[in-house]
């Protein structure tokens, strides 16, 4: 349907039964081409919705939308104003070149860029009514923590700890996607929330209708389904800046296996390169001699390699030789062109050639915003308008400004398709700093920045990973301890310069590291909230992360740290099902209470709280109980949890049960954090394993009562796409309640072998071998 309202012209149809996209152009075409949005959404749009949940009406500029029969959302205003689209260049003169020392390794630039006129486009602005009383979530990731963005302003742009998406959800059975890959801005000061959007050619957005899970499902409907990372990813993962020879993380990993806790993945970060040959992707053949060698020695351990590759290099180094002769470096003279299909073709070679044929597993693609320069430095943080300037200029100038937010974007689209095309059956795992919407079908997981080791960032953290899991990006984690663990001391010694003067970013509360007693409970509570994370991973700067360096058996610190990597591998059945849910039906693992409790009117205001899949409730300990930085402190080692109503709890730690709909008090000394099992809901366990690929045998199956509960148990084999061709298990198991019997049936087989299944229900253990077919256990 189209509709004229003066000089626009509007165009409405629908994308899929629950999704209507909505188009506002002063252009005599609407544009169906997209950055973000599949192709085969465009040849799908049809003007009617058959019996879909959402509708429209238009007058003059507005247009209502009607979300399951009731008005919900009102566009009220819009704007497009045409706008000179600002390209840089030397404009044939020699480019004078200038190297800049920075934070993130040296940077060059070109000191004669000049400005010209490349095209026109518009600066656009959308302007929505809701109720008061709507919730808005998603959005991404900021560096604030704030949960619901009701009354806030919030500028997405690039940066080391803010990760902009195009999408936001409301408590209100709607989302809207964006169809915009520049800078934004979201604006719910005023008594309307208004969306300005920095350079488009029309304005286009689809509103998708449906509760939280059904959002998430149509946004990668639109944009892209999510690809598994391969099982082991979802065991611990060691990292810090930085292991220094191949030696080290060799011995590492040895030590893990000697003292017997799980390890998955060992990370090696940056400067692996010879010199100063910055962005380099070869080694450093003094300190890593054979890469093949070690990662043949930790594979012998079955444990996995992560390697740090950055999208710049500095002038000299053959990699940067060679991009520099094929004229694929952007305007900085220092970062690859990401966005030309030969330069990532050219990135992926210079980074198969030594790293993945030696042996390397997995990515870890760093500072992929990738221009922070102009505000990652100086003494004080800048107010937000400014920083919004700084850093969205520097990205506008060295980009096209129409795609300034989606550099990791394509720079993920060239690791994954590259790597596909090597070994199409070997699974992608890249970990990245900055995304965009649609990332989620490159086999990558996003992480939350280079935070600083205090507790208001610990809390800041869970609201950081549930709007960036509302904005429907699965796969999420944190540098566990926080990357910068002390403050200008810390600062100071790193950089080498002892009256160097501070920087508002390196702002951590414990110079002393792990020596401190009070930043060992602060990391050991950060653990034990990755341990419930999608991604489980310990990193950071300043301070050891190994887990000997918080004491020794037998020592509170050290025996926290350990019982809970330990959990992550008893319950990685479960974690791993779940995460099989992501790709297999549109699943988010870490959920805001919303996705499983939309009538609670609490669960808008809970952002210290989750859900970490279906069954259990995860209450994070975010103040100190020892510790803090003056010294040992008495406080009472509890903490208040709000426990949705509609259905009862169990305490995970007691077994004792709760009804729902009000606050506890659970204990949460330094060997526990508060969790709870939903009443009618099932958990898949094991024997602690080593590694997440291990045969653990037997598999438990922990049923919780109370209610009636139905779930499906995933697996594969953990390593290829053969998921994707329905090569995987499924078993569904069936609890009633009434009768107290569990009903089990295979679904999809693919184990030759029965699985054993010691299946719990309060004090009874019975014990069954099931090969496919059905079967019923009872409870009496």
């Amino acid at each position: 349907m189209k509709h004229i309202a003066g000089e626009y012209i509007h165009s409405y149809s629908y994308a899929d039964k629950n999704i209507l996209r909505c188009t506002i152009t002063k252009e005599a075409r609407i544009r169906n081409d997209s950055r973000l949005i599949r192709k085969e959404v465009f040849k799908r749009l049809r003007k009617s919705s058959g019996a879909g949940n959402i509708g429209f009406s238009v007058g003059g500029r507005e247009t209502v939308f009607t979300i399951h029969g009731g008005e919900t959302l009102r566009l009220k205003d819009y704007s497009l104003t045409q706008t000179d689209v600002i390209r840089y260049s030397t404009r044939g003169e020699k480019p004078r070149i200038e190297v800049v020392k920075t934070v993130d390794g040296q940077r060059t630039q070109i000191a004669n860029l000049k400005p010209y006129i490349a095209r026109k486009a518009y600066a656009g602005s959308i302007t929505f009514s809701c109720p008061p009383d709507t919730g808005i979530f998603g959005l991404g990731q900021d560096e604030e923590g704030v949960y619901n963005r009701r009354g806030t302003k919030y500028y997405l742009y690039q940066h080391n700890m803010r990760t902009p998406m195009p999408l936001f959800i409301t408590d209100k059975g709607y989302g809207i996607l964006f169809d915009c890959p520049s800078l934004m801005i979201f604006d719910d000061t005023g008594d309307d929330t208004v969306i300005f959007l920095d350079t488009v050619d029309q304005i286009d957005f689809y509103v998708i209708a449906g509760g939280l899970d059904e959002i998430i499902s149509g946004f990668r409907y639109l944009t892209g389904k999510a690809e598994l990372l391969p099982k082991w990813a979802f065991g611990y993962i060691q990292s810090r800046e930085r292991y220094d020879t191949q030696q080290e993380i060799l011995d590492i990993a040895r030590r893990y296996r000697e003292i017997g806790v799980p390890l998955d993945v060992i990370v090696q970060d940056w400067k692996t390169w010879p010199g100063q040959l910055w962005g380099q992707k070869t080694l450093d053949k003094e300190r890593y001699p054979d890469i093949a060698e070690m990662n043949r020695r930790l594979h012998e351990m079955n444990v996995h390699s992560m390697v740090s590759i950055w999208p710049n290099m500095a002038e000299g180094c053959p990699d940067h030789t060679e991009f520099a002769k094929a004229g694929y470096l952007l305007g900085d003279y220092s970062t690859y062109d990401a966005f030309n299909k030969k330069a990532r073709k050219l990135y992926w070679k210079q980074a198969e050639k030594e790293l993945f044929k030696g042996g390397f597993d997995s990515w870890w693609c760093d500072s992929t915003e990738p221009f922070t320069m102009p505000d990652w430095c100086g003494e004080k943080l800048l107010p937000e308008e400014k920083r919004y300037e700084l850093v969205g200029g520097e990205h506008k100038k060295y980009l096209d400004p129409a795609l300034a937010n989606i550099y990791a974007l394509e720079h993920s689209k060239g690791i994954y398709e590259n790597q596909r095309k090597a070994d199409k059956n070997r699974r992608v795992f890249n970990l990245t700093r900055s995304g965009y919407a649609g990332i989620q079908k490159y086999g990558v997981a996003l992480w939350a920045g280079d935070a600083s080791a205090k507790w208001d960032e610990l809390k800041k953290e869970i609201a950081k990973g549930l709007n960036m899991c509302m904005s429907g990006i699965p796969f999420w984690t944190v540098d566990i301890g926080a990357f910068f663990a002390g403050g200008t001391e810390c600062w100071r010694k790193w950089c080498g310069n002892p009256e160097a003067k501070p920087v508002w970013f390196w702002n951590g509360d414990y110079d002393e590291g792990v020596k401190s007693p009070a930043y060992r409970e602060l990391y050991t509570r950060w653990l034990q909230f990755g341990a419930f994370l999608p991604l489980f991973r310990s990193h950071g700067t300043d301070t050891p992360r190994e887990i000997w360096n918080f004491g020794k058996p037998g020592e509170m610190f050290y025996d926290a740290i350990e019982k809970f990597i330990k959990l992550r591998y008893r319950l990685m059945p479960y974690v791993y099902s779940t995460a099989m849910r992501v790709a297999l039906e549109d699943y988010t693992m870490m959920r805001s209470l919303l996705f499983d409790f939309p009538n609670d009117e609490r669960a808008k205001e809970t952002d210290d709280e989750f859900m970490f899949g279906d069954a259990l409730l995860v209450c994070p300990v975010t103040h100190p109980m020892y510790y803090d930085v003056k010294g040992e402190i008495q406080s009472e080692k509890k903490r208040d949890c709000y426990l949705p109503g509609g259905t009862g709890w169990y305490d995970f730690w007691t077994g004792g049960f709760y009804e729902g709909g009000r606050t506890v008090t659970a204990e949460a000394g330094i060997d526990i954090i508060p969790v709870f099992v939903k009443s009618g809901s099932m958990l898949f366990m094991q024997e602690t394993t080593q590694y997440a690929m291990e045969d653990a045998g037997a598999m438990e199956v922990r049923i919780y009562g109370g209610a009636d509960a139905s779930c499906a148990f995933y697996n594969d084999d953990g390593i290829s796409y053969g998921y994707n061709k329905g090569r995987f298990e499924c078993i569904r198991f069936e609890w009633d309640e009434a009768e107290k019997t569990l009903s089990i049936s295979e679904i999809r087989k693919l184990r030759k072998a029965p699985v054993i299944l010691h299946i719990r229900h309060k004090d009874v253990l019975k014990t069954v071998s099931f090969d496919g077919g059905k079967t019923a256990v009872r409870f009496c």
